[in-house]
């Protein structure tokens, strides 16, 4: 049977459509979810938080963010992209000059809640979903090439940041956060996203093409007419759940603790933001590495293990130490895998559920994935302790993350077994 027809798609070239789309996901990434860290100690000696008090800010943020995720997916799904990234990117730079004014505990929880709901409108997931509705043969290139900038969030900002504050102090800073999002992201995203797709018709069954095809994003995937409950009553939806709230869990808490853990380590200073830095350089090698390659490899293969990199990483922590040797190989491990983990998790939905549906369904997963997202920081803080710093936490964050990844191995024997 051959393929269905895809959404009518704006006539804008898929490569000069990405790059400029990544920018403002670069400039959010770094503005937002990685200067976190670099707050925290100013803030706890400035407000007298403890490390799962600030820890806690961090957490509410990422809650928020998984609250809106469903809403911001339907509005998407709807056409209404443009609208949702432009007000999205004020609503990020009114929250960072709102934090820049923080005095106490309860209006540091107040400006995460609200740049929370911010990086629903703004960050990857709503990214995706427009990418994968605009070039909908071609997606999983589109967001490869849309991840290169955003892959760079933190080699640019920690520093940057780190710098601004040192020069301004980090009220100040984050006026400059603020600037970048009034004068580059919203006004980026309004000329972008002009003439949205418009939400498709129902559509015929796509029969799946053989097991191990690396030539089509769609592999196994359900018919796209049927509604999005039809995809809650099977395995391959729930398993990806697991597979993306245990992944992004160990993702999300390792960036918020990552420069108070190099401290812990005794590394020299410039060891503690060169580290997080290089992440970001290694997670686009990643990336390119797979849009140069990937169409010589089997695209389920690569899904099956890519994500078994983040476990090694963490593996490597834990045996080796924090000397440099091991945080350089926990540098190469960890980087590679959540760059290409990153293109995993942005396109397994539509590759092994539903492609029409994609915004709606991984918007269902945003309030589990906020749960775990949420809590990930804070549990972190409270594995925490003097005596043993963070080794109970890396514990943790292998076994979570070797559960992801089998869940994901799961979900594709189901998806390849179904019926056309």
């Amino acid at each position: 049977m051959p393929h269905a027809k895809a959404p009518l798609a704006t006539a804008a070239p898929l490569g000069p459509f990405s790059v400029w789309l990544s920018l403002p996901q670069l400039i959010t990434w770094g503005s937002v979810f990685y200067t976190f860290s670099l707050l925290m100690t100013p803030l706890e000696a400035e407000l007298g938080m403890g490390r799962a008090e600030s820890s806690l800010a961090f957490s509410l943020a990422l809650l928020a963010e998984g609250l809106m995720a469903y809403r911001v997916g339907r509005w998407i799904d709807a056409g209404h992209e443009r609208a949702v990234m432009t007000l999205g990117s004020v609503w990020v730079g009114l929250g960072l000059l709102g934090h820049s004014q923080v005095d106490s505990v309860t209006g540091f929880y107040a400006a995460w809640i609200w740049l929370g709901l911010g990086m629903a409108a703004t960050l990857y997931n709503p990214a995706f979903a427009v990418v994968t509705r605009r070039f909908a043969q071609d997606f999983r290139r589109a967001i490869i090439i849309l991840t290169f900038l955003g892959g760079l969030a933190s080699t640019v900002f920690i520093p940057l940041f780190a710098w601004w504050m040192e020069l301004w102090g980090w009220r100040q800073a984050l006026w400059a956060l603020a600037g970048l999002q009034f004068l580059v992201c919203a006004p980026l995203h309004g000329w972008l996203l002009q003439g949205a797709p418009r939400p498709s018709r129902p559509l015929t069954t796509t029969a799946p093409p053989a097991a191990g095809s690396a030539s089509d994003d769609r592999a196994d995937v359900p018919t796209p007419s049927e509604p999005v409950s039809a995809h809650l009553r099977r395995a391959p939806f729930w398993l990806l759940a697991l597979f993306m709230v245990l992944t992004l869990a160990v993702t999300s808490a390792l960036p918020a603790h990552m420069i108070a853990l190099l401290q812990e380590s005794g590394l020299p200073p410039a060891w503690v933001l060169a580290i997080p830095a290089a992440i970001g350089v290694i997670q686009v090698l990643g990336r390119l590495v797979l849009f140069l390659f990937e169409r010589h490899w089997d695209v389920h293969a690569a899904n099956r293990w890519i994500p078994t990199l983040i476990p090694a990483g963490v593996l490597v922590l834990l045996v080796g130490g924090l000397q440099p040797l091991a945080a350089l190989v926990f540098v190469l491990l960890y980087g590679l895998g959540n760059g290409m983990n990153t293109i995993v998790k942005g396109t397994a939905m539509a590759q092994y559920v539903s492609q029409e549906n994609v915004g709606q369904l991984n918007g269902l997963l945003g309030l589990p994935i906020a749960l775990a997202r949420a809590a990930a920081p804070l549990v972190l803080g409270l594995l925490w302790s003097p005596e043993h710093g963070y080794t109970l936490a890396l514990w943790w964050l292998l076994s979570a993350s070797l559960l992801g990844t089998g869940a994901l191995w799961a979900a594709q024997r189901h998806a390849q077994r179904a019926p056309a």
